[in-house]
């Protein structure tokens, strides 16, 4: 792994992009929170979370619900806690757990332009989750969220498996580009097909769902991902020095006795499991897989794993959350899918890492 020469140390370059890092999540939550069709100023926001987490702590320590006391405080507290936060705490969650799906994946792959989207990998998430949305409710009352990342995780591995079949076949990085385009249509037609048989109830909510977006957030929804997604990063940065050492070739990883054939297993593995959280819960997110990790990598100077592994998240928590901000205020109150803001930013990333690569070759 190739490290940029600088006048800083990498690990100066990793304080000082994770305190920026920091400082715009911050930045972008306090902007999520009092940003809206009712505009809340910040002093504002401040007065009532304390007030409204002083009333919380008494009924809790009453035995009550804190959460429905948080909630029920005032108006504009039911639209900070009910809406707001649980949306910007799920963008965040979620937009970090895609980024580093990605970077597992262009681990994996050892190409700049995997990624759950472009791979087609969350379009085969998306056929499953179709398909438990469309037949699973004829013979269950409601859908769980863990039935989705079932759904979401077992399309996401049987398409993980099918592009790394092709790719070992693939012997440029533009020939695996062309196989995930068309394993994506071809999920897509096999989505459509399954509409076909769906019930008109059904085709809107997978419409609506299918689009992307973080409005249907909730505090349990929240709950479930916080455990999922911060897990699998948990995961992903303990393999961060396999990683390396993969990075540097199968042969040298094994000569420091690491098990190649686990190892990359544990790689599809979690890179699935956080992109079907994504899928499940807000989706298919287009771009930031890709994109993110290579905003990390340039902001670090170095592709260490386990610097870049959770700069990664951070990154893709802020860039989640200001794309989410854009998504329902850019045409309020009409509100843009989360995928439009996230190709319309990623996208140009993405294209200028291909450019930059090319010239490097020539």
């Amino acid at each position: 792994m190739k490290e940029k020469s600088g006048r800083l140390p990498v690990w100066s370059r990793f304080l000082l992009s994770t305190a920026l890092l920091t400082a715009l999540l911050a930045w972008g939550l306090v902007l999520n929170v009092n940003t809206g069709s009712v505009d809340i100023p910040a002093g504002e926001v401040f007065r009532l979370t304390g007030g409204a987490l002083r009333a919380a702590g008494r009924d809790l320590l009453r035995g009550g619900n804190a959460l429905e006391t948080l909630i029920s405080a005032s108006t504009e507290s039911r639209i900070i806690f009910s809406i707001r936060m649980p949306r910007m705490l799920l963008a965040a969650i979620l937009g970090g757990a895609l980024s580093v799906s990605g970077f597992l994946l262009q681990t994996f792959f050892r190409n700049p332009i995997a990624g759950p989207f472009v791979l087609g990998i969350s379009s085969g998430a998306k056929m499953v989750v179709s398909f438990t949305i469309i037949f699973a409710a004829r013979f269950v009352s409601q859908v769980s969220s863990a039935l989705m990342v079932l759904s979401a995780f077992a399309g996401s591995l049987v398409i993980t498996g099918v592009v790394l079949l092709f790719s070992q076949r693939a012997r440029n990085m533009s020939m695996l580009l062309v196989i995930g385009i068309m394993v994506g249509y071809i999920c897509s037609a096999v989505t459509d097909f399954f509409i076909t048989f769906a019930k008109e109830q059904d085709i809107v909510n997978l419409t609506s769902w299918s689009m992307g977006s973080f409005s249907g957030a909730n505090w349990s929804g929240v709950g479930a991902t916080a455990a999922l997604c911060l897990g699998g990063l948990a995961a992903a940065w303990l393999l961060s020095k396999p990683m390396g050492a993969y990075a540097l070739g199968e042969g040298y990883a094994q000569s420091l006795g690491i098990n190649i054939k686990l190892f990359r297993a544990a790689l599809i593995l979690l890179s699935s499991l956080l992109s079907a959280c994504v899928t499940a819960f807000a989706g298919p997110i287009s771009f930031v897989g890709i994109a993110v990790p290579h905003i990390t990598r340039s902001l670090l100077g170095t592709a260490r794993p386990a610097l870049v592994i959770p700069a990664c998240y951070l990154c893709g928590a802020v860039f989640c959350i200001f794309c989410d901000l854009i998504a329902r205020t850019a045409f309020a109150p009409a509100e843009l899918a989360i995928g439009t803001v996230t190709s319309a930013f990623g996208a140009p990333v993405v294209i200028a890492m291909m450019l930059r690569r090319q010239r490097r070759e020539q």
